[in-house]
């Protein structure tokens, strides 16, 4: 007689997350009071992440590693308010 076999459990399936993409860059500023970066080709990209929590572990890291240099900055971008302009104001209709 063959062993017992158990059934196989279910697991939750999780919903998914949408998709938000993130972009994690940083590099040498010009000056402390503006936004340019003093060598392009220097800017350092850290990548690209699926959501805010990822893309801020990343920048928390980079940010640690320079901050000793006041001019050094790490930026999130968030792409996808770039490319769905009206995005967040459609998921804010849908939820009232």
């Amino acid at each position: 007689m063959p062993p017992a076999t158990k059934p196989a459990a279910k697991t939750a399936a999780k919903p998914k997350k949408k998709q938000l993409l993130h972009l994690v860059l940083g590099g040498e500023l010009t000056g402390l009071d503006g936004v340019e970066f003093k060598d392009l080709s220097k800017v350092d990209v850290k990548g690209l992440f699926p959501d805010y929590e990822s893309a801020h572990k990343a920048w928390q890291a980079a940010a640690r590693q320079t901050i000793d240099n006041a001019h050094m900055r790490y930026f999130i971008v968030h792409l996808h308010r770039l490319l769905d302009p009206g995005g967040e104001a459609k998921v804010k209709r849908a939820k009232k």
